[in-house]
């Protein structure tokens, strides 16, 4: 999948979408790292986020991990699939593997870094 458009935290999370409105997951790495994810925990829609803030948990056969979000905003839709197919996570990180759609409140946190550095970020853990 191509992801050149997205961001990324140093928290392994991903935001894409248009200025306005966008998509949250985590990163292709993190899910690898969690092994098979089993539960997702997601606020419900019209929660606020705040940028660095918890949003949710993730559970994996190894551990639990919070999710905290790249950006701040009102939650507008979750990914309901994943209560009954956690592993989409795992499957499909940047796809169906969506967690949470916001409407930002604030312009993405220009510490979000590019594909490229993040992908140099995460391999020097």
């Amino acid at each position: 999948m191509d992801t050149s458009g997205y961001r990324f935290s140093k928290t392994h999370e991903w935001v894409s979408g248009p200025s306005g409105k966008v998509r949250v997951g985590i990163t292709e790495h993190a899910q690898s790292q969690l092994g098979d994810v089993i539960f997702v925990e997601l606020p419900q829609p019209g929660a606020e986020v705040s940028a660095g803030g918890k949003f949710g948990v993730i559970e994996s056969v190894k551990a639990a991990s919070d999710l905290y979000a790249p950006a701040s905003g009102k939650v507008t839709a979750v990914n309901e699939k994943l209560a009954q197919n956690p592993e989409l996570v795992n499957n499909d990180p940047y796809g169906d593997g969506w967690m949470i759609e916001l409407e930002l409140s604030e312009p993405a946190s220009a510490e979000l870094l590019e594909e490229a550095a993040y992908l140099e970020y995460a391999s020097s853990l």
